[in-house]
């Protein structure tokens, strides 16, 4: 695991300011935001469908290369 910056950074501003954004937030840190479902995932799909877009992957990053070589 790459650390950069591992020691704080001065600065001269104070965190302790309320913050007003519109919303009120009505947890706390230990309760976090619910997990919202993801729109689409690889790991949902069948094989079939990973190969097919593995090779569509494949081929138009082919047809980069042959661009770029003309």
């Amino acid at each position: 695991m790459l650390y950069y910056n591992v020691r704080p950074m001065p600065h001269d501003h104070s965190h302790d300011h309320a913050h007003h954004h519109g919303h009120v937030h009505s947890h706390g840190p230990a309760t976090p935001h619910p997990a919202q479902p993801a729109p689409w995932s690889i790991l949902r799909m069948t094989v079939t469908a990973r190969l097919a877009a593995a090779l569509a992957v494949s081929a138009a990053l082919w047809a980069v290369v042959l661009v770029a070589m003309r």
